[in-house]
């Protein structure tokens, strides 16, 4: 296996990146207890939770929650496992000082075909991150700007034989080809603050605004929706709770790292709880009303509008952000690790084009939470877990792990299938 290799030696002289180069450097570790939870708190909320309501609208509010809190909990013990692999791996006399990254892991403990596993999986978590991004601020401006009368935009678009949504998207397409073409992406850094300060003021909007709606009216809902969408909510609840691959960085990173897996613990606990909230009070101020993006739901008015259009502006520049771990894989792999414009070009085109064949937001969710997210969240992490700990592991700990392998394969198999079915379902 790839860990029974001794670290090269080092030397002054800069190398093109190679398959055994840490995609993240090493750094000190200075974040305190408070900043190592503010940092896996927006390394895990996103745009995601917009989806929430509408899969406990599908699923069922009881067996939403139920299944939000496993994933959570799940999520939590498995990010643990890829922590203790590395701090395992790093205990060998060999040193391996430079694994910051699940990369890292995939090449120490398999070599280049751990690593080939991870890029590839990163890649398209990443890529499908950015195709919701564009889906959701197509169908939002959609909503907000088409009028359904015969003088709006929305006919005279349709009599151009083109959807409003894909409009939308390629208008974006040129002002994405300009972000990402940055080299560097330092000065578009703040705003992923920005996009998760927005994403909470969204979800406090929305949260006030279901509380009234559920004092005026109440909808009719149901706890549970039965075995054949359970495949479809546990894809959209990993979706939800990914971020394993920011694990590594953040504990890196962590002054007291002995406390991490409190501070991790803590985390996933409030965000499962606000995830949970939220689910719930969408689903039981809308109903069967309710929509695949939840802020659809909002009505007219001004601060829907300014929600709405906020939400929008902030993943349009997060997308870049979320795009550049794909630009560093796809660069070190076919272009020696150099900055190559026409890759990045290509690999927006191919995100929109794919962006434009996805008709629901929710059930995009549910694809990628199943068909990578689960790869990534359960099956790597437990796998290399086994792989570096079998000489020491009691039976227990084999089954353990051996079984998460197993679930997260079932998850990703059915979910991915039950996912595209539903994809096609509303296209035909």
């Amino acid at each position: 296996m790839g860990f029974g290799r001794k670290k090269a030696s080092s030397s002054a002289k800069t190398f093109p990146p190679r398959e055994d180069t840490p995609l993240i450097a090493k750094s000190t570790p200075l974040s305190s207890q408070s900043k190592t939870f503010a940092n896996v708190f927006i390394a895990i909320v996103g745009a995601g939770v917009l989806g929430l309501p509408y899969a406990f609208k599908r699923t069922g509010w009881l067996m939403s929650l139920i299944m939000l809190f496993s994933v959570a909990g799940l999520t939590h013990y498995c990010m643990m496992l890829l922590v203790n692999t590395r701090g395992k791996l790093q205990s060998f006399s060999g040193g391996f000082s430079k694994i910051t990254s699940f990369g890292d892991v995939g090449f120490t403990v398999c070599g280049s075909i751990g690593r080939f596993v991870v890029d590839v999986m990163i890649v398209l978590s990443q890529a499908g991150f950015c195709i919701g991004y564009l889906i959701f601020i197509a169908n939002t401006l959609a909503n907000l700007f088409n009028s359904p009368s015969p003088n709006g935009l929305a006919s005279q678009i349709l009599a151009l034989s083109m959807s409003a949504k894909s409009w939308y998207m390629w208008g974006c397409f040129p002002f994405q080809l300009g972000l990402n073409s940055i080299a560097t992406l330092t000065h578009l850094a703040p705003l992923s603050i920005f996009a998760d300060v927005v994403d909470l003021a969204a979800m406090g909007v929305v949260i006030v605004k279901d509380v009234f709606i559920m004092m005026e009216n109440r909808a009719e809902v149901r706890a549970f929706g039965g075995l054949s969408v359970f495949f479809y909510g546990m894809g959209v609840a990993v979706y939800a709770f990914e971020g394993i691959g920011m694990v590594l960085p953040i504990e890196s990173e962590m002054r007291e790292r002995e406390k991490f897996g409190r501070i991790l613990g803590l985390s996933m606990g409030l965000i499962s709880v606000i995830y949970g909230a939220f689910g719930v009070l969408g689903y039981f101020a809308f109903g069967n009303d309710t929509q695949d993006i939840i802020t659809a739901n909002l009505g007219p008015g001004l601060i829907s509008l300014l929600v709405q259009l906020g939400l929008c502006i902030n993943l349009f520049f997060t997308f870049p952000l979320m795009m550049n771990p794909v630009y560093e894989i796809l660069e070190r792999r076919f272009w020696g690790g150099r900055y190559c414009l026409w890759l990045r070009w290509v690999s927006v085109l191919l995100v929109t084009l794919v962006a434009l064949m996805v008709p629901n937001f929710a059930d995009f969710m549910s694809l990628v939470g199943s068909s990578v997210c689960c790869g990534l969240g359960f099956v790597l992490p437990a796998l290399f877990h086994l792989l570096v700990f079998k000489e020491e592991m009691s039976w227990k700990g084999w089954s353990i792990d051996v079984g998460i392998v197993a679930l997260g394969l079932v998850l990703a198999v059915s979910g991915t299938w039950y996912a595209l079915m539903e994809i096609f379902a509303v296209k035909v």
